[in-house]
């Protein structure tokens, strides 16, 4: 026999106080009442992190109290600082009304769950089905202590927290197969996709406050329309999109709130007391609702877009443009790498004529921009950036990817100069690491061999922008509240004159492991009738300092306006 365990009043969410100290676990009642009183919520994994704030946190605050119709409303929400007198009613009655529903081991409607759920054979696996980190099956992640035979006990918040994860983000492929689903064959439910965020980078704006974090991540709007329920509110079988029975659907999300709490599985979690209290021990994990692509009404991404003004990426069936395409993170690529897609107006992608980058900004993003003028330009906005990269079939997990951003609010602007500058490091970063890479193949060359290939091994040029990584993080930090040309201007030249010396130090590591034959050089053929290439050291070292004056342009005017220095 179990107790029962309340989302609603029961604590299981870890939150420090705004002010700083240590965590404590808070009930989703005190949590969102108090929300100005709390800092960045704390999870096990960042990838659990937008599972909470879009399965729980934002559709209530959302169908409680509705979202701001406008940029002007929701900046009356935002300045406040925390909920009016009205608005903090309103979520204790909607919690009140609505708290048997978040019960997680309800015997009739468990949150999350299929009440009774079972397969023929009355099958369960261990409770690390549902853990990203466990080894399970084909999922086997290095360095983990546990193995697949280990057995795995999670608290109710911990249960409640992987419970949200794999709705989101679990793997594809083949299902247990669930007495009541009629698409069952042999036991298993086959051609599964991963959960919804696992098809997409996910953006998730932070604030000072757990409060400024939940309105930043509200966008601004109509209210939900009728049949636009949380899963909560779909239990019974009648029921347009039911998510109580084992029975499931392909098709679209019907607004915000089916989108952010999607039932993308069946689960039960199958609790025991134990000498600590309740524990989940065994789990069931189904299929569950399929949507065909990610709806353009996501605001938690960025976008792929058709590219106007340049090289079209091609067009959709009978000649129309191509489907927007969830930007997908890359594995060891730092967010600021993506500054060209984060900082893409999503206005500006969509007017006509307009020459565009391919990229489209997040709604949440474009909406922080509308709202730059009328928030303090100092405003330490952070931009939390995550996603999983799947393996064979997407039935495996190889990587769980997260990197945290500050963001100028003025780089949100589309016409800013803060913008135009941290787009131009950004750039000039890359073409640094791509001018330490063609050196590295011109030494290669000189000594007979072929250069790394793109796809396979580390190139020197990762080295490049590994080095000049905290140089740019320390930049869009410096970049707030700035707005002066000048000061920006000084900023880039001490970008400049800093990655001069970084990108030298990369490159003469090069220089110095190159064998004595390189210097000789070596001449390679390019084609009949066509004169021979010399590749040998002293040319490669003077092509890649010619190209490094060029790309830091400012560092190098300034270095021929003083006193000579020894060294590069």
């Amino acid at each position: 026999m179990t107790h029962g365990f309340s989302l609603t009043d029961d604590p299981w969410l870890l939150l420090p106080p705004a002010t700083g100290g240590p965590a404590y676990e808070r009930s989703l009642r005190t949590a969102l009442l108090d929300a100005h009183e709390f800092g960045d919520l704390a999870v096990e994994i960042p990838t659990q992190r937008p599972a909470v704030f879009r399965q729980v946190l934002l559709p209530v605050i959302l169908e409680a109290l509705g979202r701001p119709a406008d940029e002007r409303e929701w900046m009356g929400w935002f300045s406040a600082g925390r909920w009016s007198r009205e608005q903090r009613s309103r979520l204790e009655e909607y919690l009140d009304a609505h708290s048997a529903l978040f019960d997680l081991f309800d015997p009739e409607q468990p949150f999350g769950q299929v009440a009774g759920l079972h397969t023929a054979k009355g099958e369960t696996k261990h409770a690390g089905l549902i853990v990203a980190t466990a080894a399970n099956g084909n999922n086997v992640p290095l360095f983990v202590s546990r193995t697949e035979g280990d057995t795995f006990a999670l608290t109710p918040a911990q249960a409640a927290h992987w419970l949200l994860h794999t709705h989101c983000w679990d793997t594809a492929a083949i299902k247990t197969g669930a007495v009541g689903d009629s698409k069952v064959k042999a036991g298993k439910t086959v051609g599964n996709p991963t959960g919804p965020l696992g098809q997409m980078g996910v953006t998730l704006l932070v604030g000072t406050t757990l409060f400024e974090t939940l309105l930043l991540n509200l966008p601004v709007g109509a209210p939900p329309t009728s049949t636009d329920l949380p899963q909560w509110r779909r239990r019974d079988p009648s029921d347009r999109h039911p998510a109580g029975t084992p029975q499931w659907q392909e098709r679209a999300p019907e607004g915000l709130l089916d989108l952010w709490t999607w039932q993308s599985r069946r689960i039960r979690l199958f609790p025991e007391m134990t000498d600590e209290g309740s524990r989940v021990t065994r789990v069931l994990v189904a299929a569950g609702d399929r949507m065909p692509q990610t709806p353009e009404t996501e605001p938690h991404t960025m976008w792929r877009v058709e590219r106007t003004g340049g090289r079209s990426t091609g067009r959709g069936k009978g000649g129309a443009p191509a489907p927007r395409r969830p930007l997908r993170l890359q594995p060891g690529k730092a967010a600021w790498r993506g500054l060209d897609a984060l900082l893409a107006p999503e206005r500006q992608s969509r007017e006509a004529g307009e020459k565009t980058s391919g990229f489209a900004t997040s709604k949440l993003l474009d909406q922080a921009g509308a709202l730059a003028l009328d928030l303090d330009e100092s405003y330490p906005l952070r931009v939390e950036l995550s996603g999983i990269a799947y393996g064979n079939q997407s039935a495996v997990i190889d990587d769980v990817m997260f990197d945290a951003l500050p963001l100028p609010l003025a780089a949100l602007e589309e016409d800013s100069d803060v913008r135009a500058a941290l787009l131009e490091v950004a750039e000039q970063a890359e073409q640094l690491a791509t001018a330490v890479n063609h050196l590295s193949a011109d030494l290669r060359r000189a000594l007979g061999t072929d250069p790394i290939p793109w796809d396979r091994g580390q190139r020197p040029g990762e080295l490049v922008l590994h080095a000049l990584d905290p140089l740019v993080r320390r930049l869009l930090t410096g970049m707030r509240g700035v707005e002066d040309p000048e000061r920006i201007e000084a900023g880039q030249l001490a970008w400049e004159q800093l990655a001069w010396r970084r990108s030298w130090e990369v490159a003469d590591r090069l220089l110095q492991a190159v064998p004595v034959g390189a210097f000789v050089g070596r001449s390679v053929s390019r084609g009949e009738g066509k004169p021979e290439h010399t590749y040998r050291v002293s040319l490669a070292e003077a092509s890649f300092l010619k190209r490094r004056a060029e790309i830091l342009h400012r560092a190098d005017t300034a270095r021929q306006n003083a006193p000579r220095l020894h060294g590069q």
